[in-house]
């Protein structure tokens, strides 16, 4: 069954500032597409490896008047409704609502329509959206044309911080905005929703303070590794053994939204982004 999805983000940059990272192709082949072409309120495209089925351009403009933007994305066989809305939240601030239709839930898991990428597509570019606008280094876009899934971060915080992150459930669940339970030895499990929602899936290795891997079963081996660099941290996450055929481009995606939230949490004292 599709659903409306809707997110919302506050960006610490006046109304003007986003309006510009919005509508500028520049500022868009940053945090959004690899190529677009925008010219208001005619025309207002993005495609590019870095965009689902973006071989081309598939947006048409619905509507546009400075602070709402309405696009036709044709997109999995079907012309859904993508809208993004600006509001100033003072003079220094700006709430990003993004607005998008046909998005199912169940294509999420089994990666049945392109649609199913949605959440974490949108989840992801407004993070670097926000990113942008405060003048901070963005997190790595997924490749919709290619099959090698990996990625690497540089986190600026010591990597015993960056660890207890990643493997203590109460942080995990509080920067990915999502309850986690995690039992951090070889063998253990990690469970999205938590234990009580399921067993979740095998932790197939780990090195105390350095590394983990888990085996999501025909959604591959995700592994993450942490190194130490002059009092920063490396993160390097790679996902292996998927059916190529099938890639899970939602779950990749939903890894680099994922990082993208947790380099906030690690940096910054006020690090939510996220309004409910």
């Amino acid at each position: 069954m599709t659903e409306l999805l809707t997110l919302k983000a506050r960006a610490k940059a006046g109304i003007d500032e986003v309006r510009q990272a919005l509508t500028d192709p520049k500022a868009l082949n940053l945090w959004l597409g690899e190529h677009s072409t925008v010219d208001l309120p005619g025309t207002f495209e993005f495609w590019g490896r870095y965009i689902p089925e973006g071989d081309a351009p598939h947006q048409r403009v619905l509507g546009y008047d400075g602070s709402t933007l309405t696009l036709a994305w044709t997109l999995g066989g079907e012309e859904t409704t993508s809208e993004i809305t600006l509001t100033s939240d003072g003079d220094d601030a700006t709430v990003i609502k993004v607005t998008q239709t046909h998005f199912d839930f169940a294509d999420a898991i089994s990666g049945a329509n392109i649609r199913g990428v949605l959440q974490t597509f949108w989840s992801l570019a407004l993070a670097n959206l926000v990113d942008h606008v405060e003048g901070r280094e963005l997190t790595t876009r997924p490749d919709f044309t290619s099959t090698t899934f990996e990625g690497d971060a540089l986190i600026d915080a010591p990597i015993d911080q960056v660890y207890s992150a990643l493997t203590e459930s109460a942080k995990a669940s509080e920067w990915f905005g999502y309850p986690v339970d995690i039992d951090p030895r070889k063998g253990g499990r990690f469970a999205m929703g938590g234990f009580d929602a399921g067993p979740g899936v095998e932790i197939v290795d780990l090195v105390e303070g350095r590394k983990m891997s888990m085996d999501w079963g025909p959604g591959g081996i995700s592994t993450w590794e942490l190194a130490e660099s002059d009092g920063k941290t490396r993160l390097t996450f790679v996902m292996s053994g998927f059916d190529e055929t099938n890639p899970p481009y939602g779950a990749w995606t939903g890894w680099l939204y994922g990082v993208a939230a947790l380099r906030r949490f690690s940096e910054l004292s006020d690090w939510k982004i996220w309004i409910d």
